[in-house]
């Protein structure tokens, strides 16, 4: 099984970071030039999330490691790991912003307000972003959007919540609970190396940590996968063009 474990953390510091760095160098050359370009990368992003966490599944089938142990079991809060203040305030943090996410769905949907609200946010962080051109424009890729929504909410949870920090207190059982979210979250944090060092590398790492502290106070994966699912989804919403293509 540790075999297993250190070809996973390998893997995450190798391939994300640097792979997925110039693969992302190379997609923003071909998009200018080629309209099929996001359907690719977007497949592609399906694919290459898939493997790590099919192989992680592999280890349940076939290793001690359980279901539970990477985090697919009943959310229950716990207090005992991280303390009740830790605990209570990343639950509320998580709460507040789920709640902010669900008021700009919903909003979006319902009240013209909410949705220019929205657009106008959406657009002031564009201005600042390197991942505009990885966003979704026409009908085709907004629909496949929401697969590699879902496939980011559940795959990356599996590796970096409920792999790592069960994984890296199995090999380093010395290591305190809040270097072990650390670490973890810094691994998620690189593998968005490619939206820049500011808005990618470092903001990640932060969601990572909360995420983390989500994860541990809760005893599992399933709300978080809702909850990263719903984050990645509204960055598809914008103004509908007449002309994109089906």
């Amino acid at each position: 099984m540790e075999i297993g474990f250190w070809i996973i953390i390998v893997f995450l510091l190798l391939y994300e970071p640097i792979l997925g760095y110039f693969h992302y160098q190379k997609f923003k050359k071909n998009v200018e030039v080629n309209g099929n370009e996001r359907i690719k990368y977007y497949t592609n992003t399906i694919i290459e999330l898939w493997v790590p966490a099919a192989f992680i599944l592999l280890l349940v089938g076939i290793t001690d490691l359980t279901l539970k142990q990477i985090g697919l079991a009943i959310p229950k809060i716990n207090t005992e790991v991280l303390g009740s203040w830790v605990t209570y305030i990343g639950l509320g943090l998580g709460l507040l912003y789920l709640i902010l996410v669900l008021y700009y769905i919903i909003g979006y949907k319902f009240s013209d307000k909410i949705k220019q609200e929205l657009l106008k946010k959406k657009e002031e962080e564009l201005e600042k972003s390197d991942v505009s051109p990885i966003l979704p424009i026409t009908k085709k890729e907004k629909k496949l959007w929401t697969y590699v929504s879902l496939t980011a909410g559940v795959t990356e949870e599996i590796i970096y919540r409920g792999f790592l920090i069960f994984g890296l207190g199995y090999l380093f059982p010395n290591l305190q609970i809040m270097i072990v979210v650390l670490i973890s979250s810094v691994l998620f944090g690189l593998a968005h190396t490619y939206q820049g060092f500011t808005k990618g590398v470092f903001r990640t790492t932060i969601f990572g940590i909360l995420f983390s502290i989500l994860y541990i106070s809760l005893g599992s994966i399933i709300p978080l996968i809702l909850f990263h699912f719903l984050l990645d989804y509204i960055v598809k919403f914008g103004e509908e063009n007449p002309k994109e293509q089906c």
